[in-house]
């Protein structure tokens, strides 16, 4: 259960660099600065609207109380940003498996607010992802997605994955 989780160590986050994305329309330039960063505690509420979204149900305390374990465990999230407002999140996980001779690269959720989609931001939270994984060993990439998002697949199949696999969920009784 994500509130039952303890507070690690402070762990420090590296910086990625900031990509930034203008946009045109009508002739006209508007100025719209995308920021890509990585996500710090501080972004909790944002994340936790946006995780919704996707059909998960954290809050700002849950997300809080979790944090520190969870980047203390591997985990980091980059965001894309306007102003005090996330625009959307790729969360991603590094892990070690002994079937493969390379650490396995992870993005855990990907999600962009509806009114912002279509712009480049999940592309760009992908490729960001793809880019700090492969720093940091991984050989390869997979990313989890629900299998009722057919948009989101056909999304990640246009940006060069392939259904490889399924992967089967069971809830574990926690007494």
């Amino acid at each position: 259960m994500v509130a039952s989780c303890v507070n690690g160590s402070n762990s420090k986050q590296g910086r990625f660099p900031i990509h930034k994305q203008s946009t045109t329309w009508k002739g006209a330039v508007k100025m719209q600065v995308h920021i890509f960063r990585l996500a710090t505690k501080e972004d909790a509420p944002e994340l936790a609207r946006l995780l919704n979204l996707l059909g998960h149900a954290p809050t700002t305390r849950s997300i809080q109380d979790c944090w520190d374990l969870w980047v203390y465990e591997g985990n980091s999230a980059f965001v894309a940003a306007h102003n005090d407002t996330l625009l959307g999140v790729a969360t991603l996980h590094r892990m070690v498996v002994l079937h493969r001779s390379q650490p396995v690269g992870r993005i855990t959720a990907l999600v962009v607010d509806p009114a912002h989609r279509k712009q480049g931001i999940g592309r760009a939270l992908v490729a960001h992802a793809e880019v700090a994984l492969a720093q940091n060993g991984c050989g390869i990439m997979e990313i989890t997605s629900r299998l009722d998002l057919a948009d989101a697949h056909a999304f990640y199949e246009t940006i060069g994955y392939k259904k490889t696999s399924v992967r089967l969920l069971k809830a574990l009784d926690q007494d």
